[in-house]
């Protein structure tokens, strides 16, 4: 894996809020001074607060505040943005006098000046509520290796910090289950077993200075065999050797934090990508709206039983979904694939099949030309799958997986991905599609995601590999 951290510990989406923000306030006080300027004014005053938006936001980065690990006490936070927002406010005020761009622009921005504080003043507030109700949804499932008494310091510390956590449990080093008070999981030497059954996302271990590191080392090397992303609390001396290329060091209060990887943890990428996921999936759902409705009318006159075929699939980290796909086969295909497994053409836990006779005739065509496949622009919507990703597995071929194979699933499944692009059907070795999800885990871009779907286009002309 050879990718950067930037960014990994920054609050991208308030970055954004914090500019939206202040370009609203341009655009309300704009409403209320009406025609009382010219365009041409109009426009300098906009080229102001371009640059105080510029300033303000460079000083807030300095400042640590877009930092997921910073403390947030209100007294503290609103004087680092009061300090951002003076250095903003002095700079832009340079700039007016120095470039005089007339006196309505000068009027304008003053009155700018008061209105922008009390924004972003109102915009500490509510965002500080906004993340208080929303802190578990989309968290990250986190299981902590030691006991309840080890942690409480560092999650006192962790709840004043913008860290999401859905904590799970804790997982004991060593000793009796049963006798804990606290949700214990089980015991470090069952951590692979842990992972797959509470669909863990990160895992934590606190290190004292009587630990065995490289025993420790182990066990992280299992979480990120499996994807699963490990973050290390440091109490002890030496912690710099297990510094790697595939981590990144921050702190938590008074803890040094040494988090390991194997996905991209970069919050401004994962937005972009969600933000394009929505996108492609509402325009991908209005476009083909027409051949949707086409099909389903020729599914129901075509053979008995629903439109859409409903499907537990398995998704990021082992959390199960239904996925929908047009009904390509007959009603009761599920029961028969029994007495068809002899026949299974992949060597693995996929089962393919080029002359399936649970295909229907409508189905044939559809699976063809990928038709079946549009129903799943909803999962993408819903977020429980993304435009380009790994091929979304069934509980049963999951169920078989080594531990190798589990890091597959260490991202949101997608519609489209290297599988698709690199000869689809005509793969019938899974530890290939296994190979090639893996390359895209560890090589991924949004330039990458881009080049897959342009390649799908040309794929879906060509129908190879599609039965």
């Amino acid at each position: 894996m050879n990718r950067s951290n930037k960014g990994a510990n920054t609050k991208v989406i308030q970055i954004c809020i914090d500019i939206i923000v202040l370009v609203l306030v341009y655009f309300i006080e704009k409403k209320i001074f009406g025609h009382f300027l010219s365009e041409a004014t109009y426009l300098r005053c906009f080229s102001l607060v371009l640059v105080f938006a510029v300033v303000y936001i460079l000083a807030n980065k300095e400042a640590r505040i877009y930092n997921t690990t910073l403390f947030f006490y209100m007294d503290r936070f609103w004087k680092l943005l009061t300090k951002s927002y003076l250095m903003a406010a002095v700079t832009t005020i340079v700039f007016m006098y120095v470039y005089n761009p007339g006196p309505g622009a000068r009027r304008f921005h003053l009155y700018y000046l008061i209105y922008s504080y009390i924004a972003i003043v109102i915009n500490m507030v509510i965002s500080r509520f906004v993340q208080m109700i929303t802190t578990d949804r989309y968290a990250p499932r986190s299981a902590y290796v030691g006991e309840f008494e080890e942690y409480e310091k560092f999650n006192y510390f962790l709840n004043k910090t913008s860290v999401k956590n859905e904590s799970v449990g804790y997982i004991l080093k060593s000793g009796k289950v049963e006798n804990r008070v606290f949700n214990i999981l089980g015991n470090l030497s069952e951590l692979e077993g842990i992972i797959r059954k509470y669909e863990l996302d990160q895992v934590y271990f606190m290190l004292h200075s009587n630990d065995n590191l490289s025993k420790m080392q182990e066990y992280i090397d299992i979480c990120l065999e499996m994807g699963v992303t490990v973050r290390v609390i440091l109490d002890v001396d030496g912690g710099y050797h297990m510094k790697r290329p595939n981590s990144f060091v921050s702190s938590v209060g008074t803890y040094p934090l040494i988090t390991y990887h194997t996905v991209t943890l970069n919050t401004y990428e994962q937005a972009l990508k969600r933000v394009m996921d929505i996108i492609i999936s509402l325009i991908g759902i209005i476009i083909t709206s027409p051949i949707m409705l086409i099909t389903a009318i020729a599914i129901k006159l075509d053979s008995k039983g629903p439109v859409l075929f409903k499907q537990q699939r398995v998704g990021q980290n082992g959390r199960t979904f239904y996925m929908y796909k047009f009904r390509s086969m007959c009603q009761d295909a599920e029961k028969k694939k029994k007495d068809l497994l002899s026949q299974n053409e992949m060597d693995g836990f996929m089962f393919k099949m080029k002359d399936d006779p649970r295909v229907t005739r409508v189905g044939k065509f559809i699976r063809k030309t990928s038709i079946d496949e549009l129903p799943q622009f909803f999962n993408v919507l819903h977020g429980e799958m993304s435009v380009v990703g790994t091929r979304p597995p069934t509980v049963d071929e999951v169920s078989n997986y080594k531990r190798s194979q589990w890091r597959r699933i260490s991202i949101k499944p997608g519609i489209t991905g290297m599988w698709q692009i690199s000869g689809r059907n005509d793969i019938t070795d899974f530890d290939k599609v296994v190979e090639l999800d893996l390359r895209y885990i560890d090589n991924w871009t949004i330039m990458m995601d881009m080049i897959i779907i342009l390649k799908t286009v040309g794929v879906l002309f060509k129908r190879k590999g599609a039965y």
